[in-house]
């Protein structure tokens, strides 16, 4: 029997082929989330670019997930300015010559 289909890795960026990955999965749940904050609150684009200091052009790309010029470190600023406290963890890898990133989201 043809097989039609392929398993995920789990990090949609990997399976196309993206060679930063794992940074591109990182943006898009930090994404995700101020989507998520923003969404909760009522916040228009215009007033939330006020709030994150940034362009309602901006805030337009994050609402499409689309977080294209948009630093890790900026959209971690992003969600300590909407009330989220954002920790960083840095240890030895387990089993690799180089680490990898990920992020937890905690519901509050």
């Amino acid at each position: 029997m043809k097989k039609d289909h392929e398993r995920s890795s789990g990090n949609i960026f990997a399976d196309i082929g993206l060679h930063n990955s794992e940074q591109e999965l990182l943006k898009a749940k930090l994404t995700v989330q101020i989507y998520r904050l923003i969404k909760e609150r009522e916040i228009t684009q215009s007033r939330a670019a006020r709030l994150l200091g940034t362009t309602q052009a901006q805030v337009s790309a994050l609402m499409r997930c689309r977080p294209v010029a948009v630093s890790v470190g900026r959209l971690m600023e992003f969600l300590t300015i909407l009330g989220q406290d954002v920790e960083v963890t840095v240890k030895p890898a387990s089993t690799r010559t180089s680490g990898h990133m990920s992020v937890v989201v905690q519901p509050a």
